[in-house]
């Protein structure tokens, strides 16, 4: 690691999460200042790269500038006051619970525009897309730095409309629909998230998450809390989401372009998950309490359900859209990622931190990889991409098809990948849960989660089989392989999965002294 001052940590911190909005500014310019291109949607397009970029490296430098020593310490802090009256701040800071996953948020985003810019999806102006790309990543990178409460909601917002356009006017069949849907479900989602976290905010008298978490605030009752925990819950359960507030997923993957697909699954769920991390565990404890039996039951029943709709459209002639079962598998596997944060436990909430990475990497190679078959074949259709490459990827794109075989048995939890450690510990969390909790009631939650680990195992078998193994036909069309520009967006992807997955001291020592002060810091 190196070493860097304070000041130019807060500064490379202030230039993630507004370095982007400078950038979405600047590419509707008529002529954007990024590299010169054949043509000014080449232009526009590089420059979205160079934007993205840019905020990669201010995010590697800022974790190479990390100190790794003290992890639960809020670092490259920025804290000036906004709105007196009602003690807002600008309150910027990391730890070791948002490091990692504005890392991930730099990372995909610049995939997204490195692969846009060799393959920019079919709709209005570059400009717009670019634009909007960088105002979405933006807010999602705020979402992880800010520590007061209204700052957050205004980050957590902030992401909404430029999905929905690019859902609107970059998105496929049944477009209007699914980003209709999409935006009224987390609009009405935060609403009622705004009023728990004003409640919070007013009783305290004050919206600074640290002070929250680490100060005892005697106006925040049990009743008040239980109130503040319903409201806020279920603004971040929309977002998660959590069976039964999920039905919008489906629909906006499906109809999502790729690069969209990518950014919400792999950051803009992550945003759901932090917020009861991040907020209701440390701050209204004994809500969380009232409520984690539930949640951890609302976890198991997403868990299998969403594994036993993967099954339902993997099934031969049941007209399963492969977009469509990948987002039913975020169902599922953030299930897990609830259960571990339901424990109430260091083990199981560091599973969730574990599982909101690997679920990041791994299911935005997935979606990539189905933006690529889609792009070569023309749909993601199983029953029709089974005869147009007579089952056989393997033979007719071999690169393609042992990548999609990968993504599948990572996303199924093979020891030795990343999405193995984040659903065992969340297994583990939930079978030794904190000590105010039922454990006959989580041993019950923990069961029926591991019988979904098979059925996952199921289904993304079934995929593989049907999808990439099998005689290679002596006619129909052939398939390009991967190409460079894949392999360079997806290459990190790969590495990243197995790193996580041989070496994952690497992300949980960062997580698990941070989730221990969280917890310290919040019990009452």
């Amino acid at each position: 690691m190196i070493d860097i001052s304070e000041s130019v940590m807060q500064v490379l911190l202030a230039f993630i999460v507004v370095g982007p909005l400078i950038g979405a500014a600047a590419a509707l310019l008529p002529a954007p200042p990024g590299l010169k291109g054949k043509s000014p949607e080449q232009a526009v397009l590089r420059h979205g790269v160079s934007v993205t970029g840019a905020v990669l490296i201010a995010a590697i430098v800022l974790t190479l500038g990390f100190d790794h020593d003290h992890p639960s310490k809020m670092q490259a802090t920025t804290d000036i006051s906004w709105i007196p009256a009602l003690d807002v701040r600008i309150h910027l800071g990391i730890d070791g619970i948002s490091l990692p996953l504005l890392v991930l948020t730099a990372l995909l985003t610049f995939l997204c525009a490195l692969y846009s810019y060799f393959k920019m999806p079919s709709g209005p102006s570059p400009k717009a897309f670019v634009a909007l790309v960088l105002v979405l990543e933006s807010g999602t990178l705020a979402t992880f730095a800010v520590l007061d409460l209204l700052l957050f909601f205004l980050a957590f917002e902030m992401v909404l409309i430029p999905m929905y356009f690019l859902i609107a006017r970059w998105g496929g069949e049944q477009k209007q629909a699914a980003a209709w849907k999409f935006i009224l479900y987390t609009l009405l989602g935060s609403v009622v998230m705004l009023l728990g976290l004003l409640l919070i905010g007013l009783k305290a008298g004050t919206f600074d998450m640290v002070a929250l978490a680490t100060d005892n605030h005697p106006a925040l009752t049990t009743s008040v809390q239980v109130i503040a925990v319903l409201a806020i819950g279920i603004g971040l359960a929309v977002k998660t989401p959590m069976w039964p507030l999920h039905s919008w997923l489906p629909d906006a993957h499906t109809a999502a372009p790729t690069v969209g697909s990518v950014l919400l699954a792999g950051v803009l769920l992550k945003m759901g998950t932090y917020g009861f991390v991040r907020i209701l565990l440390p701050i209204t404890p004994d809500g969380m309490s009232t409520f984690a039996p539930y949640l951890a039951a609302f976890a198991v029943v997403g868990i299998i359900y969403g594994s036993l709709a993967c099954l339902a459209l993997a099934k031969k002639g049941a007209k399963g859209d492969l977009k469509r079962l990948i987002a039913y598998s975020s169902v599922g596997h953030m299930g897990f990622v609830l259960l571990g944060i339901a424990s109430m436990t260091p083990t199981g909430v560091n599973g969730a931190l574990f599982a909101n990475i690997a679920h990041g990497l791994i299911t935005g190679l997935l979606f990539f990889l189905v933006g690529a078959l889609k792009d070569r074949t023309g749909t993601t259709d199983l029953d029709t991409l089974a005869q147009q490459t007579g089952a056989a990827l393997y033979g007719k794109a071999p690169r393609l098809g042992g990548l999609l075989a990968f993504a599948a048995v990572a996303s199924l939890g093979l020891p030795g990948l990343a999405g193995f450690w984040g659903e065992m510990l969340a297994l583990f969390g939930a079978f030794d849960p904190a000590d105010d909790l039922s454990r006959p009631a989580f041993l019950t939650f923990m069961t029926i989660a591991a019988f979904g680990t098979l059925l996952t195992a199921a289904y993304m078998l079934v995929v593989v089989r049907r999808v990439c193994m099998g005689a290679v036909p002596q006619e129909g069309p052939k398939l390009a392989d991967v190409q460079s520009y894949e392999f360079a967006a997806w290459t990190p992807l790969v590495v990243l999965t197995v790193i996580a997955g041989l070496w994952p001291k690497a992300l949980l020592g960062l997580t698990d002294p941070a989730v221990q002060q969280l917890f310290a810091g919040g019990t009452r």
